[in-house]
C-alpha cells in the first residue's frame, strides 16, 4: 500500500492537503512545491521458445508467493523501460534478449505497492541458460494453451496479445507445412484454403456456368461450341465436385485416374484434338481461380497467402487430370 507524504521534499514543512488542478494533492504551504505521487513503472517480458511455449516463473517472495508470472519487475533510474524488462528477464529467468514489440501497457491497483503502470514487452533470446534468480524459485516453458494461474491479470494481456500478433503468421506456418506432402490434409489438420475450397464446392454451378461460356466461345477449344452445352455443363460440375473431395481426401487417386482417362479417350473416339481437351481443363482451373479472387480476401498477409495456397492445390490437381487425359487420350487411339 502507498504512504501518503508528510513533509516536503525540499524544505521538510508540513505538507497540506489542497486542491489543484481538480485534485486533491499535498503541497507544501512554505515553498509550494506540490508532492505528486505517480503509479510505479513495471516491466514485463514474453518470451517464446521455438514450440509457441511461454517463459514463466514461479514467485519466490510476495506479494503472490508460488504463483507463476513472467518474469516481471520494477524499472529502475538511469534504465529505459525497454531496459528494465531485459535486466528482470535476466536477472529472474538467467538469459538474455532482444526487446521486439511492445504488447500491453495496463494500469494496476496493488493493495501490496500501490498504484502500478505495467509495461510488457515481446523478447526474443539472444543469450544464457534458463535459471531461476533470486526472486524465483522455478522457470519453465508452457504451453500458450495449457498455462497454470497467474499471479497478474497483466501478464495474461500480454500474452494473449503475443498469441494475436503470431496467429496469422504461425497458420500460415503450419498450413504450409502440411500443404509440403503434397497429400489431401486430414481432417483434424485442415489448411488455410480449405476455407476457399468449401466456396468453391458450395458454388460450383456459378463457376462452372462461366467455363462453359468460355470454353464454348474460347478459340482455343472450337469443337466444344458444337458439342452438347448440358453434357459440358455437367462435366465441369461434376471435375469441380472431384477437386473438393480429393482436397478432402474422400476421392482415391484411382479414381481420379480412371475418370480423366475414359474422358480422353471419349474426347479422342468423338474427334477432339488433345490440345482442346488440355486448354479446357486449364480453362475450369482458370475460372476457380477467378472466383477464389473474386471473394476479397486480399487485406491480410494470411489472405494472401490462403488463395496462393489454393493456386498451388489447383495446379497438383489439374496437372494429374491433364496427364490421366492425355493417356485416356492415347490409350484410345490405339484401339
Amino acid at each position: 500500500m502507498s504512504l501518503t507524504p508528510l513533509f516536503c521534499s525540499q524544505c521538510g514543512a508540513e505538507l497540506e492537503r489542497r486542491l489543484l488542478d481538480g485534485r486533491q494533492r499535498e503541497m507544501c504551504p512554505a515553498c509550494g512545491t506540490v508532492s505528486y505521487r505517480n503509479p510505479l513503472p513495471v516491466a514485463a517480458a514474453v518470451v517464446l521458445n521455438k514450440a509457441r511455449e511461454v517463459l514463466l516463473v514461479r514467485r519466490r517472495q510476495e506479494p503472490h508467493r508460488g504463483e507463476w508470472c513472467l518474469p516481471i519487475g520494477f524499472a529502475e533510474l538511469d534504465e529505459t523501460i525497454a531496459q528494465a524488462a531485459l535486466r528482470e528477464l535476466r536477472e529472474e529467468a538467467g538469459i538474455e534478449g532482444s526487446v521486439l514489440r511492445l504488447l500491453d501497457v495496463d494500469s494496476y491497483g496493488s493493495d501490496y505497492y500501490g498504484d502500478l503502470l505495467i509495461v510488457s514487452f515481446e523478447v526474443a533470446k539472444t543469450g544464457g541458460r534458463e535459471a531461476p534468480g533470486d526472486d524465483a524459485e522455478e522457470v519453465a516453458y508452457f504451453p500458450l494453451d495449457g498455462l497454470p494461474p497467474l499471479a497478474f491479470a497483466s501478464n495474461e494481456r500480454a500474452i494473449a496479445a503475443c498469441r494475436e500478433v503470431h496467429q496469422d503468421e504461425w497458420a500460415i506456418r503450419d498450413s504450409f507445412a502440411r500443404l509440403q506432402s503434397d497429400q489431401p490434409a486430414p481432417a483434424s489438420a485442415a489448411l488455410l484454403s480449405d476455407a476457399l475450397v468449401a466456396l468453391i464446392r458450395d458454388h460450383a454451378g456459378e463457376i462452372a456456368d462461366a467455363w462453359l461460356e468460355d470454353v464454348r466461345s474460347n478459340p482455343t477449344t472450337p469443337s466444344y461450341g458444337s458439342y452438347d452445352p448440358q453434357e459440358l455443363l455437367g462435366r465441369g460440375e461434376q471435375a469441380l465436385s472431384q477437386f473438393s473431395r480429393w482436397l478432402r481426401g474422400d476421392e482415391a487417386e484411382q479414381e481420379i485416374r480412371d475418370f480423366y482417362r475414359r474422358l480422353g479417350a471419349q474426347r479422342g473416339a468423338e474427334g477432339f484434338a488433345p490440345h482442346e481437351v488440355v486448354s479446357s481443363l486449364t480453362l475450369l482451373r482458370k475460372h476457380v481461380w477467378l472466383f477464389a479472387r473474386r471473394q476479397g480476401m486480399w487485406e491480410r498477409p494470411i489472405d494472401v497467402y490462403r488463395v496462393l495456397e489454393l493456386d498451388r492445390r489447383l495446379v497438383l490437381f489439374f496437372d494429374r487430370a491433364v496427364y490421366q487425359t492425355i493417356k485416356g487420350f492415347q490409350a484410345g487411339l490405339t484401339h
